[in-house]
Formats: structure tokens, sequence, C-alpha cells
């Protein structure tokens, strides 16, 4: 039987994960292959600490040179995340003719253009699964499930730290910090959680979802990104009150001659599936001109769901070894002489519906004041909502409008911004709803 060497560097959570499967999952993946997956190098710079798991002799090492130099070694997987060494090391395996397995999703967003160009060069694969979405098959419905249709546009609950954040929010009413907090006790949260409840993460991922549904080249400069750090009990408070759910979404679409790419607080209606994902959860729903809508919905991190999808590319590799093959599905899913430059639409450019909440000291006149901003920059008004009780002379102003263009909101925002019957900064927030368009 054909032995396929393996070589994984970095044993982090996901890394440790990878190599239990590998390992305890042995005879299941020969049986499914038909080769033996032999994880004949684990290299980390922490070999001493258990990882409750039954190394082969020999397998360890902290000499990553001594695995990316071994002529044997047929793939090499990488663990180890960041955009420093993680890539010198990819490029070292694709210049010495090995395949590579990375869930590194910042590295690929980031830089990810230079990579599958060396991949190319070399002729060796760049797999990527797990690094949108965990254990979702996210990579490989875009490139295969999906290969006969125009997508459309995507939406996607992308980020499961934020999730869960926004989800305690609602379930308890606490504060942003307060379930911050709880989702940082929980394991959910990082110590410095800003990549996550920044959007930067969510960020990476629709950069690399877009290149694959739109045969552009990866674009993370120009995504919108905006955190949910400014979302409070009150705001969903209120968007339920209308029928609203608040969710960090992705939300890229295919226009005439751009594509947008934007990470926001969104608020979505009660009947898109998205608004029923609640806790850790991830889920992604593509629109194509075939297929119609379809969610795809699972585990987006964890040791063992997103180990899962890195061993998917594994044997995805090792089939394309046994056939005598490599390349044969193109990594961003297009040939390479058909992947272009296709602009990013500014935010300032975006034209939806909106969500405004204003402090508004209870004097009138107020109402006319901000409604008068508004159709200078003619944006129009759909409903407005006085709610709530009196907080240090000022009550919370609801508005919601018809679409409007995002510059013409910066401005109008300004000028209410400087009215001095406005005593907060204003709450904008985005609201994707097909039955308002």
């Amino acid at each position: 039987m054909r032995q396929i060497n393996i070589g994984l560097l970095g044993c982090g959570t996901v890394g440790t994960g990878v190599a239990k499967l590998l390992i305890e999952n042995k005879d299941l993946l020969t049986a499914r292959v038909g080769a033996d997956l032999n994880l004949k190098w684990v290299a980390d710079i922490d070999i001493e600490t258990d990882r409750g798991i039954q190394f082969p002799a020999g397998v360890l090492t902290t000499d990553a040179q001594k695995v990316l130099n071994d002529p044997a070694i047929d793939m090499i997987i990488e663990m180890i995340g960041g955009e420093g060494i993680a890539k010198e090391f990819i490029l070292q395996a694709i210049d010495n003719g090995k395949h590579v397995v990375t869930a590194n999703k910042a590295l690929l967003a980031a830089q990810g253009n230079e990579l599958f160009a060396a991949a190319a060069a070399k002729g060796v694969d760049l797999a990527f699964e797990a690094s949108v979405g965990g254990c979702m098959p996210t990579i490989k419905s875009m490139r295969e499930s999906l290969v006969g249709n125009h997508i459309k546009s995507m939406s996607g609950i992308l980020n499961g730290t934020c999730n869960y954040i926004l989800s305690k929010i609602e379930d308890e009413g606490i504060s942003f910090k307060e379930a911050l907090a709880e989702a940082q006790r929980q394991g959910y949260a990082e110590a410095d959680p800003t990549l996550d409840v920044g959007g930067f993460d969510t960020a990476h991922k629709i950069a690399i979802l877009a290149a694959l549904a739109y045969g552009m080249e990866i674009n993370l400069k120009d995504v919108y990104i905006e955190g949910i750090s400014r979302i409070t009990p009150l705001d969903i408070e209120f968007a339920g009150q209308f029928g609203y759910r608040i969710k960090l979404l992705a939300i890229s679409k295919i226009l005439a001659s751009r594509v947008e790419a934007r990470v926001h607080p969104t608020m979505i209606p009660f009947r898109n599936l998205l608004t029923s994902i609640s806790g850790t959860v991830n889920a992604l729903s593509i629109s194509g001109d075939a297929v119609g809508d379809i969610l795809l919905y699972g585990r987006g991190a964890g040791m063992m769901p997103t180990a899962s999808a890195v061993v998917s590319d594994i044997v995805d590799i090792a089939r394309n070894i046994l056939s005598g093959t490599a390349r044969r599905i193109p990594p961003l899913s297009y040939q390479r002489d058909s992947i272009s430059k296709i602009p990013v639409l500014s935010i300032d450019d975006l034209v939806t519906h909106y969500y405004f909440r204003f402090a508004a000291l209870d004097r009138p006149g107020v109402l006319s004041n901000i409604s008068g901003i508004f159709g200078k920059y003619g944006i129009s008004i759909r409903s407005v909502h006085q709610k709530g009780r009196k907080t240090n002379g000022s009550v919370p102003l609801v508005m919601l409008t018809h679409q409007a263009r995002e510059a013409d909101v910066k401005r109008a925002l300004a000028e209410i911004r400087d009215l001095n019957v406005v005593s907060d900064e204003p709450v904008l927030i985005r609201i994707e709803d097909d039955e308002l368009d």
C-alpha cells in the first residue's frame, strides 16, 4: 500500500486535533483513501506538554527545517498561524515541491495572492478548507458543488465569538462589556478579543469567499469593517420590536462592475434563517442563479471541527497524489488566467436601509430639526418612534429610513451631531431586508 508522508508544523489547539484524527482514525482514513496517511513529523516549539495523544516514537521535533527539508514528506500542514514565520514556511514548502494545507485565514486574506501564485508556479496544491467556517464545507461548496452557478450574493455569521456575545446581550439584557467578559470566561474569546469583536476575523473570511465566488483577486484592504462594541441591549430591544435581530454579518454581492464586501452589525428580519443562529455557531447563506438560496451551518471554530476540515484537505491531496495529479481543482475556483481585479464598492456608495437612534432632549422642534437635516441630504424617513424612559433629560428617538446612500447618511449625521438637542453619539445600524427594496 502506498504511504503518503505528512509533516505537521504547529501543534497547538487545532494542530493537536489534526494529529489526533490522523493517529486515532488511521484505519478509517486508510479504508477511505486507499493509502497509509503517515504522520511522519510534528514540529512545535513545545514538545513536552501532554496533548492527550500517543504519538509514535520519534515523531515530535522542535526543528521545523527537519520537516520542511525531508525529501520523503509529501505534504506540509501549517497550523502555526499569523503572517510571519507561517508565510516563510509555506513558501519554503512550496519551493521544495510539497503540497500545503493551512487554516490560516489571516495570512491568506492578506497575502494569499502571492502564495497561490507560488503554488501555481511549482505545480503543487495549496488547500485551505478550514480557513472559513470551521467544519462547514464552505470552500468545497463554492469550488465544487456550486461550480455551475453564478454566485449572486453571500451573507454569513462567520465569527462564533461575536455571535455568542450578541446572543448573550439579547437573551440576558446585559451590556457588551459584560457579555464579552462572559465569553472570555467560557473560553470563546481571547484575552485580546480585537480580531473577533472588531470584525477583522470575519473580514478575512469574506475576502477569501468573494475571491472564490466572483473570480477576483483576494482584496482584504477594501473590505469595510465595523465591529460590535457599540451594540447595546436597547438597540437589540428596539430591533426586536420592529421585527429584526442584530447579527454581525459578512455581506458580499456582485454588482454590474463592482463587488460589495462588507462586515458590520446588521438588522435582519425574523424570517431570515440567519436570525435563528445563536451561540458560537456559524452559518453562511449563498444565493446562486441555479440553486437559489442555500444555507451552510455548523461549528466555525474549535479543535475537532476545524481539524475535521483540515483532514478533508489532506485526504483530497492524498487522492490527487494517488492518481498522479495535482491542482485538479483551481484553489480559488477559477483558472488563474480568468482571475481579475474587480473593484470593491466603497462603503460611501452603499445604498441600503438604516436604523438610527438618537439621545434627543425632550423639547419641541427636535424631531423637525433632525428630519430637516435628513431631508436636506435626500434621506427619506420610513418611520419615527420615540420610546423608552427619559435619561438625563434625553429620550431615545428612533428612525428607520427608506433606501439611502451611505455618503449622504454620513453628511447628515455630521450635522445632527452638532445640534445642541442631541446629547450623545448617534447609533447607526444598517438593515438588510429584501422586502423593503
